[in-house]
């Protein structure tokens, strides 16, 4: 049974490591990086409701008169 030639090996390895470095360099180049978003003053809308203006009052069954 023949030996494995690993006399390539160091070639192969360091030349795939360099590719990959250079394709991340690529696309992290390509890559679009927004400004910081700045908050928008949002002003609160007021809707008017009845319950707002006016009194009232809530009964709980439990408190109503027993017959």
């Amino acid at each position: 049974m023949p030996q494995l030639d690993t006399s390539s090996w160091f070639i192969t390895i360091l030349s795939m490591i360099l590719t990959l470095y250079i394709i991340m360099q690529l696309k992290i180049s390509k890559h679009v990086y927004y400004k910081n978003p700045e908050p928008i003053n949002t002003k609160k809308m007021e809707h008017p409701t009845p319950w707002q203006t006016k009194w009232t009052k809530i009964y709980s069954p439990l408190l109503l008169p027993q017959q």
